[in-house]
């Protein structure tokens, strides 16, 4: 069985984060304990809120360079996913720096809503063993005002406004902008997919 850790990020979706992981048979602690997330066999990195605030919490708790440096699986979801990134234009904070780019705020237009909040479809753009049992045009759950773009480490992107994406991956770095947890059974089965990885 996985030994996860959820990073206690400060984000509002922890909890909800632990029930969908405990839903799949697992239990997994949510700490700020470098030792913990170092020996952990994956790590999750939940978020809600500010790019700027997110930053500030995991730099309080001393776990930035722990977080740079895991060789483990690494799933960010949410801010989690971009706090991934190298900056976000969210408060122009310095994020992680494991994934290249910049996270970017949606555009509003008369017919696009910012916040993005509610279903839409995920697009296919990489086969990925995360994605593994996920159909063409499933739907996930968003809540956002920023997300990075479409890129060579994109799995999956969705459009509002314009193409983001939505899942990606590289090496041991992977990155949700939606809420697996809140995402029914297709959620379900992309936590599953990770905790396999």
């Amino acid at each position: 069985m996985a030994a996860v850790v959820l990073v206690d990020s400060g984000g509002a979706n922890i909890g909800s984060v632990r029930y969908a992981l405990q839903r799949l048979g697992v239990d997994a602690p949510v700490t700020h304990d470098a030792a913990r997330i170092r020996s952990a066999s994956h790590v999750i990195l939940p978020g809600v809120g500010t790019a700027a605030a997110g930053m500030a919490r995991l730099r309080e708790t001393g776990l930035i360079d722990i977080l740079r440096g895991l060789r483990q699986p690494l799933l960010g979801i949410c801010l989690g996913m971009q706090l991934l990134y190298e900056r976000s234009d969210e408060g122009a904070a310095q994020c992680l720096g494991l994934l290249g780019g910049s996270v970017r705020r949606l555009r509003p237009r008369a017919d696009v809503r910012v916040p993005h909040m509610g279903w839409n479809r995920l697009r296919v753009v990489r086969d990925d063993p995360l994605l593994e049992g996920v159909g063409p045009g499933e739907h996930v759950y968003f809540v956002h005002g920023y997300a990075p773009a479409v890129d060579s480490a994109t799995l999956a992107e969705c459009d509002h406004g314009g193409a983001f994406a939505a899942v990606v991956r590289r090496g041991n770095v992977c990155g949700m902008q939606f809420h697996p947890e809140r995402s029914g059974s297709v959620g379900a089965r992309l936590l599953a997919n990770f905790l396999e990885s």
